[in-house]
């Protein structure tokens, strides 16, 4: 899912919606650029420009929706309810993302880089909430510490795999290595898919399609095995 939300904003404005990195340090090229010369020589480059802003809506986003994590620290981050019940709000945050893409009427992708598709009020406002879903998602899965919990920040991913001292032992069963591996492919693969249905039917399609994943999501984690109780 973080590949395949990723894909949706960054297709149509360059920003990334899950990977907050490269959004801070969008921010800290912005308030640079307040010592720079402008572009005809005179002056200073004052404004904050569509993307700063489009950067600056996410990640504060992305960390509301972390920040909304801290409920499921009282429930329990590791009890059912609360893993069914914030996948059921990334629910409603990706629909209401694709409604609102919709009604936008901006509801295409980039021709170019540079050459942004979303650049009114609407398009901020889903900006947000596909950012804030993606808070949430990455807050549950870090309480669960699995392999899995850094797909937001796959660059740990990367270095934790080359790193591993079984990396190259392919004649036995590896769990850490394989997971690792299990979540670079997904995340290839939600963003290759994604990237595939953006080009047939749209942002707001797609985000629909990605709710309808997330539904599954939900019900998943019902069957999911829960960890023995210690005796």
């Amino acid at each position: 899912m973080t590949g395949f939300m990723d894909v949706i904003s960054l297709s149509a404005i360059f920003v990334w919606c899950g990977f907050q990195t490269g959004n801070f340090v969008q921010l800290a090229i912005a308030i640079a650029r307040l010592w720079e010369p402008n572009s005809s020589g005179v002056g200073r480059d004052t404004a904050f420009h569509m993307a700063d802003r489009q950067a600056l809506t996410s990640l504060l986003s992305f960390n509301a929706g972390a920040f909304f994590g801290r409920l499921g620290d009282r429930i329990g981050p590791h009890k059912r309810s609360w893993l069914v019940l914030s996948t059921f709000v990334q629910v409603l945050l990706t629909m209401a993302a694709a409604l609102v893409i919709w009604k936008s009427g901006q509801d295409n992708i980039a021709a170019k880089r540079g050459d942004r598709s979303w650049t009114n009020a609407l398009t901020f406002i889903g900006l947000a909430f596909m950012s804030a879903s993606l808070g949430i998602q990455g807050i549950v899965g870090k309480r669960l510490n699995t392999q899995f919990n850094a797909t937001l920040v796959l660059t740990t991913v990367w270095v934790e795999l080359v790193t591993d001292p079984r990396l190259f032992n392919i004649r036995q069963k590896v769990t850490t290595r394989d997971h690792r591996l299990m979540a670079a492919v997904a995340l290839f693969g939600g963003a290759f898919v994604s990237r595939a249905i953006l080009a047939q039917i749209g942002p707001a399609g797609t985000l629909c399609v990605g709710a309808g994943v997330r539904v599954l999501i939900a019900f998943a984690w019902i069957v999911v095995p829960g960890k023995p109780v210690p005796q």
